[in-house]
């Protein structure tokens, strides 16, 4: 059991459920909200995470970028503390497990609504495959410097603005201002683990964005992508500003200069504990910033 929950990392769920908690805080906002449709969507979001996370020990453990040389906390299957075939196994019981709660999760919010249901339907198994295609397969685009992209894509716009659209089934296209600020904070979380990994990474031949950029410009682009991400949610709350409550979620920047600080000063071989700590601030942004929404 604890090779398996080390397996699942479960400090990465935070990241996971702060997309769902940003779409639900702006569909509340608006007077939409229900408890059965965000309950489902955490869980649909939790089984695709661990399922990634299983899928990412497997692929890499494969590939042979786990080597000793890795700095950061050992993988299951490259430490033999779980099997490969007992890995595929979990990873297609995860798919199941995502497929049940995210057809649910899409019966509940749009009853009989077909053309919701089959495009949401298609969402979900593009974000199946996303998945495991990180790390698994002929051509993983994680090791080709593309999980910036995918990160962005399922844990900002799709995340925050499909969850958005369960609630209230319109399209708001200023959603995607904090949308914006949910994925570019995950995308630092990937950079930090990526900064981590950086020697062992190059010498496996994946190629993430601070191998390829070097790792004084990785932490560069995690400043930036700090920034950005906060600046985002700034011009959202100036474009709808209604109370200074709705700039609630500032009192979260000092937490990320620390982080900023360290991932440009440290080590990446002392960057471990940071992954934790960006994952955490990312969740108390969104829910500073959902607070200060329902406030106001």
């Amino acid at each position: 059991m604890k090779a398996w929950l080390h397996a699942f990392r479960l400090r990465t769920l935070p990241l996971a459920i702060s997309c769902i908690g940003m779409g639900s805080f702006l569909a509340a906002a608006e007077g939409f909200f229900r408890l059965d449709i965000f309950l489902l969507a955490v869980l649909t979001t939790i089984f695709l995470q661990i399922l990634s996370n299983l899928a990412n020990d497997y692929g890499d453990a494969v590939s042979g970028i786990d080597s000793e040389e890795r700095k950061g906390p050992k993988r299951a299957v490259q430490s033999g503390a779980i099997s490969k075939a007992q890995m595929r196994k979990a990873m297609v019981i995860f798919v199941i497990l995502s497929l049940v709660s995210g057809i649910t999760l899409l019966l509940v919010a749009f009853g009989l609504n077909w053309s919701a249901l089959l495009f949401f339907f298609g969402l979900g198994l593009l974000s199946i495959v996303a998945a495991i295609a990180y790390t698994v397969g002929k051509r993983p685009y994680g090791y080709v410097g593309l999980g910036d992209i995918a990160v962005l894509l399922f844990f900002g716009i799709v995340g925050v603005g499909g969850s958005y659209y369960l609630f209230t089934q319109t399209i708001n296209w200023m959603v995607l201002l904090p949308a914006f600020s949910c994925g570019l904070l995950s995308i630092g979380v990937l950079n930090i683990n990526n900064i981590r990994d950086i020697e062992s990474d190059q010498k496996a031949g994946k190629f993430s964005i601070p191998v390829r950029i070097g790792k004084q410009s990785a932490a560069i682009y995690h400043i930036a992508l700090s920034l950005v991400g906060v600046l985002s949610a700034v011009v959202f709350v100036l474009l709808n500003y209604v109370a200074v409550w709705q700039l609630l979620f500032l009192l979260t920047t000092p937490f990320l200069y620390s982080i900023n600080i360290a991932v440009l000063n440290k080590p990446s071989d002392q960057l471990d504990p940071y992954l934790k700590k960006m994952a955490i601030s990312t969740l108390l942004f969104v829910l500073l910033f959902g607070i200060g929404l329902l406030v106001s």
